[in-house]
């Protein structure tokens, strides 16, 4: 049931104007034993952010020590928060169709389809761009792309925690640096989209060439 996501949106490589940054927070990593304790997300337009959502849930639970420490919610902010399907709701009434911009996305995306799909009976479609996808193409240099780690290359404020609405506002940051280096490179999305048809194709050459037995 938590493997299955076959209404789940594409994974785009793309430069938009309009767009919904999206961080969730969650109890641990499981998607079928923890849960999602906060739900943040910016609605982009013309490249400008003109509106926010955010919001704490209860998880009718205690918050593990090292979560707590992690984001700075504590049990009791998290007693004051809504409730899950009330949040599920105002987030996909905020998100509407637009296209999810995030880092390391996927685990986002996810966790989230899972829990409209249990809690909403709903499935989320939306399609959605990775910048930590992007930025592993665009900076190999780099040792690693964490979030912290690429606002530390573009000179972005660093964070004390990891809140949700906080770390949409450095994704967007981050997006659209990446999207200025793709131009200075590329000259556009265009090109930089080939680059990823290139190294699947390179890939699968080179996985072809050590099945064949010499």
């Amino acid at each position: 049931m938590y493997e299955v996501r076959a209404k789940r949106g594409k994974s785009l490589i793309e430069d938009m104007d309009n767009y919904t940054v999206v961080d969730i927070e969650t109890t641990g990593l499981d998607r079928r034993y923890n849960k999602i304790l906060e739900i943040s997300a910016l609605r982009v337009r013309d490249r400008k952010v003109v509106d926010e959502f955010s919001e704490i849930i209860n998880p009718h639970e205690p918050i593990p020590s090292f979560i707590r420490n992690l984001t700075g919610i504590t049990n009791e902010m998290a007693r004051e928060g809504l409730e899950l399907e009330d949040v599920l709701r105002k987030f996909k009434e905020f998100l509407k169709d637009d296209v999810i911009v995030g880092h390391n996305v996927n685990f986002d995306v996810n966790f989230l389809y899972d829990n409209f799909k249990i809690v909403l009976k709903e499935e989320l479609t939306n399609n959605f761009v990775d910048t930590l996808r992007i930025s592993r193409r665009l900076l190999p240099e780099l040792k690693h792309h964490r979030l912290d780690d690429l606002t530390d290359y573009f000179g972005i404020e660093m964070r004390d925690k990891h809140r949700a609405l906080n770390d949409c506002v450095l994704t967007n940051k981050v997006y659209l640096h990446l999207c200025e280096i793709v131009y200075d490179r590329y000259g556009s999305w265009e090109s930089f989209q080939e680059t990823f048809k290139y190294h699947r194709s390179k890939n699968y050459v080179e996985l072809m060439e050590k099945s064949v037995v010499k």
